[in-house]
């Protein structure tokens, strides 16, 4: 599957910034929509370490309004939480009606990091699968738009931007020992993530693999895809569209209204 997909796609910046302005303004106003209509929304980010997750979920953020929309980062679940179902500690994060949260990484690390490590018995990671399709179903029967993104970089372009990571004391930090593992077993994360994606492609709780080389082309990717998803969705809910061409004025109209 991920070795068909074009990994050269990229955008000119004069391009990107041109459109970001729109498309941050159009998902501003399908937030609201979404709060008013009371549909909770799950977006994922998965993905290979270095691969972008963060800076696009900040560019994503940058012009919503908080309180409809939530960052939850995941990291190894805590003491207290291990005594627990391990899909509990999701339950606890999941979105309230007419709200949107974003995952940084989820509850798939039990069937990729998990599994690479060894941290979990292979019968445990192996019955993930069944228990993370039951837990995406119940959200969606209950009304969640279910977004998963799998970013998606070469193993030569991730040794790159680590290493561009590393040189610097001001980012090296960001470049975590799971980072660092999975970069070194890259043949074995993707024959992990190649699974993960062939099991749990849902029609409720797609995967959409986005060409991640080109931070541009990445941004707008996600944002145009989650704008889709949102405005199927809402239907006859979603406010109408700007006027073609009104992209010019979109930026400062977002941050009138964030200031409102």
């Amino acid at each position: 599957m991920l070795e068909q997909i074009n990994l050269d796609q990229s955008l000119s910046r004069t391009e990107y910034r041109r459109r970001l302005p729109g498309l941050q303004t159009r998902l501003y106003d399908l937030e609201h929509a979404v709060f008013k209509a009371g549909i909770p929304v799950a977006i994922v980010f998965e993905g290979w370490a270095a691969a972008g997750k963060g800076s696009t979920i900040g560019v994503l953020a940058e012009r919503l309004d908080p309180r409809g929309f939530r960052v939850v980062p995941i990291s190894p679940p805590r003491t207290t939480e291990t005594r627990y179902p391990w899909l509990w500690r999701f339950w606890l994060k999941t979105p309230a009606y007419g709200q949107i949260v974003v995952f940084d990484t989820s509850w798939y690390r039990r069937v990729l990091i998990d599994r690479i490590n060894k941290t979990v018995r292979k019968r445990e990671w192996q019955s993930a699968y069944q228990d993370i399709i039951d837990f995406e179903e119940q959200l969606a029967a209950d009304g969640t738009v279910m977004l998963k993104f799998w970013l998606h970089i070469g193993e030569k372009e991730q040794a790159r931007r680590i290493k561009k990571l590393l040189k610097s004391k001001l980012t090296a930090w960001q470049v975590t020992d799971e980072d660092a593992a999975q970069h070194r077993v890259y043949d074995k994360y993707l024959v992990a993530v190649e699974e993960m994606l062939a099991r749990t492609d849902t029609p409720h709780a797609p995967w959409a693999i986005v060409e991640a080389t080109d931070r541009y082309f990445t941004r707008v990717k996600v944002f145009e895809t989650i704008i889709s998803a949102l405005e199927a969705r809402l239907g006859d809910l979603a406010p109408p569209p700007p006027p073609a061409g009104d992209a010019g004025r979109a930026s400062r109209r977002t941050k009138e209204a964030a200031h409102a």
